[in-house]
């Protein structure tokens, strides 16, 4: 049987604090994310190993006790024992210990083995079906185990959908996820995901939705990664030309526009739009739509000006 070692599989030091077993875990499930690794079965191995060790050490009461029992703890409790009641018989009240196959070898050898007997080389039947859910000589229909008839527990996948902004998803985020037997995990959002798009983690299915942005939006049959602003120009910029911002989900640029640019003109800027949520150097672009605002009232010298413009323009 493997023994995990979480904190080796998060990189973390032993006595590692909440934080930054989180940071750990982030930064590992971003790099190892199934959906940015397609077809990499290494990835998605690690991945759920990472899963794993999250669930464990972000939990308190998990965490004591695999520092307790080692990874034997959570297999312990799926058999229907209490790993308290092994503390006890292994090393008594004032101290603790792992408790080796070997020991569990002796504690429930022979059962579970065919016609029931106990002795020989190696692990029973019974233990190996109850720790790793595999090999030969298992038990058959109707046949009994010391903890009744055992069946092996088939993996239960759980659908979930959660909301975030168009921040979260330009950047990339996480959700904590509760599963139905009260367990939670945290799922990894890459950066650049789509709304109705799904993620995995594990037996966790989590369909993310984009809320709608009041400033940004995305429009159909565009180009997914492309985002679309609007940005508000005066008459005299816009008959002039000259600078004006643009808002980005990062920091605000300058474009420079030029004279006579009309309302509804859309200027393109490379590269500022959602980053690719396969390739994030797959960047869209942003778009910029000019919407040219007319002064609402108007000075008696300005007025005298407009009207001497008109009639320039009619000649």
């Amino acid at each position: 049987m493997e023994v995990k070692d979480y904190y080796r599989i998060l990189g973390v030091a032993r006595n590692a604090d909440e934080k930054a077993i989180k940071k750990a875990f982030r930064q590992l499930a971003r790099k190892n994310h199934p959906d940015l690794n397609p077809g990499n079965t290494d990835a998605e191995r690690r991945f759920k190993e990472i899963n794993e060790a999250y669930e464990v050490l972000s939990d308190a009461d998990k965490r004591g006790k695999y520092d307790q029992f080692g990874a034997q703890w959570e297999q312990y409790e799926k058999a229907g024992v209490n790993p308290n009641d092994f503390a006890r018989g292994f090393g008594g009240s004032g101290g603790s210990r792992n408790i080796s196959p070997e020991e569990f070898e002796r504690m429930f050898g022979g059962f579970g083995r065919a016609g029931g007997g106990g002795g020989g080389g190696g692990f029973s039947d019974f233990f190996e079906t109850l720790f790793s859910g595999q090999g030969g000589g298992r038990p058959g229909a109707g046949q009994g185990t010391p903890f009744g008839n055992f069946n092996p527990r088939q993996p239960r996948q759980t659908e979930a959908e959660t909301e975030i902004t168009l921040e979260e998803a330009f950047h990339g985020t996480s959700r904590m996820i509760q599963l139905p037997d009260g367990q939670r995990i945290e799922v990894s959002i890459p950066a650049g995901i789509q709304s109705g798009t799904r993620v995995r983690a594990g037996d966790v299915l989590l369909r993310v939705r984009v809320q709608p942005h009041a400033r940004f939006r995305q429009e159909k049959n565009q180009e997914k990664n492309d985002l679309y602003v609007t940005v508000s120009v005066d008459l005299y910029t816009a008959l002039l030309g000259g600078e004006v911002q643009v808002p980005t989900l990062e920091r605000p640029v300058v474009l420079t526009i030029p004279g006579g640019t009309q309302s509804g003109k859309r200027f393109r800027l490379r590269g500022l739009g959602m980053p690719g949520m396969k390739k994030q150097s797959e960047q869209g672009d942003l778009y910029a739509e000019i919407s040219v605002e007319l002064p609402t009232s108007l000075s008696p010298k300005e007025r005298q000006l407009v009207e001497q413009l008109r009639e320039l323009q009619n000649r």
